[in-house]
């Protein structure tokens, strides 16, 4: 994409509904480049573990898009029908369930690439995001939770290259993981040449921006802003093992 298609994608970006209500109109392909790039991955983690054959995984998933995109269906999500990716995985589940309509997407979607669907970087992440044992519903979760931490990472990344302190971020990034076996404040404190005391704020510093990073996009996927807090503590409990 484009320097000019990122700018017009950043004015463009509100919340998820605004999104959606976009597909009818001018901006209808930005819209679904938008929503494919935060969904996509997921419901292809989802497929992949039911579908065991990788090529046919990929083709499910292109072909579930065109399929979604023929029918106007993903303008039929709403607010007050849940989150919306629950809304994408009750109508993936379907779609893979009606063979009719599943062989009809995909002869015409399987080999049309509507959007750029990085499938190698996806196996890696699927790799990275399934845990033994545990059910596809889960996995769709966590591969949605993994998906917009990524996302919530690359922009706090990206503020620090911006003002050429990359070199800060890579010395501090340990400290917003309290499971990093080698964390150490006086270790960050050798490495960017201060004071422990200050590597400790400086570390602070770093979690607060995360944190209003990740309300932020967070934010974006809800219709209700209160409801942000709560969210954060589902995507969290979506990445502890499950039990039972």
């Amino acid at each position: 994409m484009s320097a000019s298609s990122d700018i017009r994608r950043q004015q463009f970006e509100t919340t998820n509904w605004s999104v959606i209500k976009q597909l009818g109109g001018p901006d209808a392909e930005l819209a679904l480049a938008t929503l494919c790039e935060q969904y996509w991955f997921p419901l292809y983690a989802y497929v992949r573990s039911r579908v065991r054959d990788v090529h046919q995984a990929q083709d499910l998933t292109q072909a579930f898009f065109a399929h979604m995109l023929a029918k106007n269906s993903l303008r039929q999500a709403a607010p007050d029908r849940g989150r919306f990716r629950s809304f994408l995985l009750t109508a993936m589940k379907n779609f893979m369930a009606n063979e009719h309509v599943r062989e009809n997407a995909m002869q015409r979607g399987g080999g049309h690439t509507l959007v750029s669907l990085d499938f190698e970087d996806g196996e890696r992440h699927f790799g990275k995001a399934v845990v033994d044992n545990m059910s596809t519903d889960r996995i769709y979760e966590r591969s949605w939770t993994l998906t917009l931490l990524d996302r919530v990472m690359d922009q706090l990344r990206g503020e620090f290259e911006q003002s050429a302190t990359i070199d800060r971020f890579d010395a501090l990034q340990p400290a917003l993981s309290s499971t990093a076996g080698d964390f150490s404040y006086e270790r960050i404190a050798s490495r960017l040449e201060m004071t422990e005391t200050a590597a400790r704020q400086a570390a602070s510093r770093l979690r607060k921006r995360y944190r209003e990073l990740l309300k932020a996009e967070v934010s974006r996927t809800l219709e209700e802003p209160s409801d942000v807090d709560d969210e954060i503590r589902r995507m969290f409990q979506s990445l502890e093992p499950e039990t039972g």
